[in-house]
């Protein structure tokens, strides 16, 4: 392999790396604040790709307002599912959880279906990002370089959000005390729902960029959801940067196992996530439990 094809074949990898880590930080998110292991999560990426197929080819308008549709839809889907319905099984155990957020896979599932239909569909890149960029050791496909980079600020948007806001440090505490939390005045069930639907909406934000570079077809939501365990796992459960680094390694091993072992490129993931479990078991960055 040439220097020239390693540096594509990377470029490919962190243009992968960086969709999946926008939606698995999410999943990330409200497990490392509420506890809750969502099932969910991957419905929630295929509602927002259909969503962006239909504001930007059904409804004509353009693609950042299709993916910010997508956030909005997604958001607007999670705050009632939290409000009416999944805040009642805060503090259960993940077993209770897991029925509950897998009865509300089939339930989406199932009106996907009934909104779009079973055929498959495409979203085509926007206009500004349709060709390909010269960068001087490789040409690289525009709508993926912007991939490369959306991904990392999002990851810091979100590090400054939890990390050097008033509202992060109360979701730090929400994590460590809910209960002297509470007693402070904070509204804890609010935070809670704001976690939740930016959690959501991050789902809905990784599908809509991700409608481009993959056909839209029912159960795009089962692959998904496996793929952002393994990199959460990977990273280590409720750690932001975590995901990041396990969202690189995800990327990364998929392209140059599909380049270099092309008939384990499927098992490769998972292999690594063994791995990193009997050397690591709480992930790269994690903590284990007991040192919560």
């Amino acid at each position: 392999m040439t220097l020239t094809v390693f540096a594509l074949n990377a470029l490919y990898g962190l243009a992968l790396a960086m969709n999946m880590f926008v939606i698995a930080s999410g999943l990330n998110l409200i497990f490392g604040v509420l506890r809750v292991i969502n099932f969910a999560h991957g419905v929630f990426y295929m509602f927002g790709a259909y969503l962006i197929y239909t504001v930007t080819k059904l409804w004509g308008f353009s693609f950042p307002v299709g993916v910010l549709a997508a956030g909005l839809g997604l958001a607007i889907i999670a705050f009632f599912i939290e409000r009416l319905l999944l805040r009642r099984l805060y503090g259960q155990e993940h077993l209770m959880q897991l029925l509950f957020t897998f009865a509300i896979v089939l339930l989406m599932s199932d009106a996907a279906k009934m909104l779009w239909g079973t055929d498959q569909y495409t979203v085509g890149y926007p206009p500004a990002f349709t060709g390909a960029v010269n960068l001087g050791f490789v040409v690289f496909p525009q709508y993926l370089l912007f991939l490369c980079v959306v991904g990392p600020i999002i990851a810091i948007a979100m590090w400054l959000l939890v990390d050097r806001t008033r509202w992060g440090r109360v979701v730090r505490a929400a994590t460590q005390d809910r209960e002297m939390l509470a007693a402070l005045g904070v509204n804890v069930q609010m935070v809670y729902s704001a976690v939740f639907v930016l959690g959501s909406a991050l789902a809905g934000i990784g599908g809509a960029l991700a409608a481009p570079r993959l056909a839209l077809t029912p159960g795009m939501d089962a692959t998904i959801i496996n793929e952002c365990f393994i990199i959460v796992i990977i990273g280590g459960l409720g750690h932001l940067w975590g995901s990041f680094l396990g969202a690189l390694a995800f990327g990364f091993v998929v392209q140059f196992g599909t380049v270099w072992v092309p008939n384990w490129q499927d098992v490769l993931p998972y292999l690594l996530m063994l791995t990193v479990l009997l050397i690591r078991p709480w992930g790269l960055l994690g903590r284990p439990e007991a040192g919560r």
